[in-house]
C-alpha cells in the first residue's frame, strides 16, 4: 500500500543542501530499521521529489523554494512513503514503472519505463533483479548524478554495496543489470538507502562491479 510506512516514519526537521539543484533528508523508519533517504532534484521543469518521506512543512517550504513541483518519484515497490500525500498536496503525478504499485495505483500515476525521460535530461534506467519496479535516475548536469533505489546501499556496518541477496527476486541478474549504470558519467550517487557518494562515483560503481567478476 502507498505510504504503509509513512505514519511510523517521524518527518524530517531539515534537509542537507548538496548543491543549488540538489539536496536530501532523511529520517529513521522503525517498521524496516533502517534510515530512509529522500531527494529533491531542481530542474527546468521543477523540483522532482524521489522516494519522499515527511518532511516538517517549513523545511519543505524552504527546500522547494519558488520552484514548481513537477513530480513524485518513486524507485522502487518498496518506497511508496510519503509519495501520495505529496502527490495530493502538490496536485502532481506520481512517475515509477507500473509493477511498483501492485494492488492500487495512486491517482495521477503516470508509469515509466527504462529508456525514458521524466523531465528536463533526467533519465530513467530499469535495473532488474532487485525487487519489484526497481529503477535508477540520471541527470546530467554539473558532470552527473545518479540516484538509485535499493540496488545499491551506503550505510554502516555494510558501506558501499549491493542489497544483500535475500532482498532480492535475481542477485546475479540485478549484479548485471547495474552495469549499465557505467554508461552514465557521473560524480554523485544519492541513495535511498545511506549517505550519499559526492565525488568520483562513477569510479567507485566501476571498482564494485569489477570485484563482483
Amino acid at each position: 500500500m502507498v505510504g504503509a510506512h509513512d505514519r511510523a516514519v517521524r518527518p524530517a526537521s531539515d534537509f542537507d543542501r548538496i548543491a543549488s539543484y540538489l539536496a536530501l533528508w532523511h529520517s529513521y523508519d522503525p517498521a524496516v530499521k533502517a534510515e530512509l533517504y529522500s531527494t529533491c532534484l531542481l530542474t527546468s521543469d521543477g523540483a522532482c521529489l524521489i522516494d519522499p518521506i515527511p518532511l516538517e512543512s517549513g523545511a519543505l517550504d524552504e527546500l522547494v523554494g519558488s520552484a514548481r513541483v513537477a513530480g513524485i518519484i518513486v524507485t522502487s515497490s518498496n518506497h511508496g512513503r510519503a509519495s501520495a500525500r505529496f502527490a495530493e498536496q502538490f496536485s502532481v503525478p506520481i512517475f515509477a514503472p507500473s509493477e511498483t504499485f501492485p494492488d492500487k495505483t495512486p491517482g495521477k500515476f503516470r508509469s515509466v519505463a527504462d529508456g525514458d525521460e521524466i523531465c528536463d535530461g533526467l533519465r530513467v534506467i530499469g535495473i532488474e533483479g532487485a525487487g519489484p519496479g526497481e529503477i535508477a535516475l540520471y541527470h546530467p548536469a554539473d558532470n552527473g548524478t545518479l540516484i538509485v533505489g535499493d540496488a545499491l546501499i551506503n550505510f554502516e556496518p555494510y558501506g558501499f554495496t549491493f542489497l544483500p541477496a535475500k532482498y532480492c527476486s535475481n542477485e546475479k541478474v540485478m549484479r548485471r543489470s547495474l552495469r549499465k549504470l557505467l554508461d552514465y558519467k557521473a560524480e554523485r550517487m544519492l541513495f535511498a538507502h545511506g549517505v550519499p557518494i559526492l565525488s568520483g562515483a562513477r569510479d567507485r560503481l566501476q571498482r564494485l562491479l569489477d570485484g563482483d567478476l
